[in-house]
């Protein structure tokens, strides 16, 4: 009873506390050293705000560091505008609009998304409730894998879910196929645990990321051009660019030993197919609004098809595009023997990883927040 009152008490001068400086946190400029690929070395540019609108069409860039890690995630700016997405499979094209967003200069590595799988379930809820809610729960308060009855009430009193993060389980298989981790691309990750990636990022570092959207994955790929696209055809050419089936050596490749594009962003075109955040469908121009389509984005509400852009190592080179997409499906599980399937891997899709992007506009509020949040589905397939 004392550590419930405790808790209660502690509760009440937190929400106040946090109501009034979470916009601040949400918005507070990490401590990240911010790069132009500009000459210039004027203090305007050296001290520009991460969180700043853009305003043109200059590359900036910034790094975003892990604590308590040696890992950063470098950030690349891709300025806002409208392109014509597409072709799609049927040849049609539909005008959208993206707001300016951050998006990884390479792939997620293993060193980075290992922080995540070995995050300490009881340190990270005191995180998320902590720096999300302003609720500050004791860690004695919290025990892995299961919640105290004290600490259940107060997140019901609170109107927190008590599943609102959580970490990946071990893996039934080797998940790399043995092409290594150091420096590699993490792969074989479900949808749900690349976008639980983003959530504990978030959380991390108090900036706002999440997986990409369709629109923007493309938008991204294309280097923000408003041009019509056409895909690399001459092998030469898109070897400089990507890694395919055949120049890949049957594996994947460590992120950045290909020329980027336009914007500085590597990997785009090959080496790992990437999540983004939208649900698969086969006529996706059809379903958008207007045109421009504004910030056109599908949220999951079915486990089967998730979105997964660009080639892979596995792909023929005809893959290699920025209008590849793909629906992940349940023979991406076929080796899982378990009944659910895991939440977290997908056995049989080792060509599957993702990038992070982070809003330039970023959510004022955890209910804004929410609107990307999709939620965990048992698979029974």
């Amino acid at each position: 009873m004392k550590l419930l009152n405790n808790l209660i008490n502690t509760r009440n001068h937190f929400i106040t506390f946090w109501l009034i400086s979470l916009p601040f946190f949400l918005f507070a400029c990490k401590s990240t050293e911010v790069q132009s690929d500009s000459s210039s070395s004027d203090t305007t540019e050296q001290t520009q705000s991460t969180t700043q609108p853009a305003s043109s069409t200059a590359t900036v860039e910034y790094a975003e560091e892990i604590p308590g890690s040696d890992q950063e995630i470098e950030m690349v700016l891709v300025p806002g505008g409208s392109y014509q997405m597409g072709p799609f499979e049927n040849g049609e094209t539909h005008k959208v609009k993206v707001d300016s967003f951050w998006i990884g200069k390479y792939e997620i590595t293993w060193n980075e998304y290992n922080l995540f799988r070995n995050e300490l379930l009881e340190d990270i809820r005191t995180e998320v409730y902590k720096n999300l809610y302003g609720v500050d729960i004791d860690s004695d308060a919290i025990s892995s894998p299961t919640l105290t009855e004290e600490a259940l009430d107060l997140l019901r009193d609170n109107d927190i879910p008590a599943d609102i993060i959580s970490l990946p389980s071990p893996p039934y298989s080797d998940v790399t196929a043995g092409m290594g981790t150091d420096g590699f691309p993490a792969v074989s990750m479900t949808h749900y645990a690349a976008f639980m990636f983003t959530k504990w990022l978030t959380v991390k570092t108090g900036d706002f990321y999440r997986l990409p959207t369709e629109a923007e994955w493309e938008y991204a790929c294309k280097a923000a051009s408003t041009d019509d696209y056409e895909p690399i055809t001459n092998t030469a050419e898109l070897d400089q660019y990507a890694w395919h089936r055949d120049n890949s050596n049957r594996k994947y490749q460590q992120p950045g030993n290909k020329e980027p594009n336009a914007l500085g962003i590597h990997d785009m075109l090959g080496n790992v197919a990437e999540w983004t955040l939208d649900q698969y469908h086969e006529d996706y121009p059809a379903k958008l609004e207007n045109e421009p389509a504004d910030n056109p984005f599908f949220s999951p509400t079915e486990l089967y098809p998730r979105t997964a852009r660009g080639g892979s190592w596995m792909d023929p080179a005809a893959a290699a595009s920025c209008i590849q997409r793909r629906g992940s499906n349940p023979a991406w599980k076929m080796r899982d023997p378990q009944l659910p399937k895991s939440l977290w891997w997908h056995t049989n899709a080792p060509f599957v990883g993702f990038r992070v992007v982070r809003p330039v506009n970023e959510p004022g509020s955890v209910s804004e927040m929410e609107e990307y949040w999709i939620e965990a589905i048992q698979d029974y397939n």
